[in-house]
């Protein structure tokens, strides 16, 4: 569980931010429609993964990247980016 993963949806043009251990497996249930706060998105894709030392860490940016300041840093560093079709 020390991946934190950012998510986008095409359609809808939002983003999830999480923490697991298994990014691609744990996507399977955000497009399966199995976790309700990302159901509205589907399909979502995976945009950014980013691996930590320890489950502290990786909940420390979690917590971080849904901040006021922290999701200016992934809209400028990530979604600019990588959100493109």
């Amino acid at each position: 569980m020390n991946c934190v993963y950012v998510l986008f949806s095409d359609r809808k043009k939002r983003t999830y931010v999480g923490v697991t251990g298994n990014p691609r497996f744990r996507l399977g249930f955000h497009n399966q429609g199995l976790v309700p706060s990302t159901n509205y998105g589907r399909p979502w894709r995976i945009l950014v993964e980013i691996w930590f030392d320890t489950q502290t860490a990786a909940l420390d940016f979690e917590r971080y990247l849904k901040s006021g300041s922290g999701k200016a840093f992934m809209y400028r560093h990530f979604i600019s980016s990588f959100a493109r079709p």
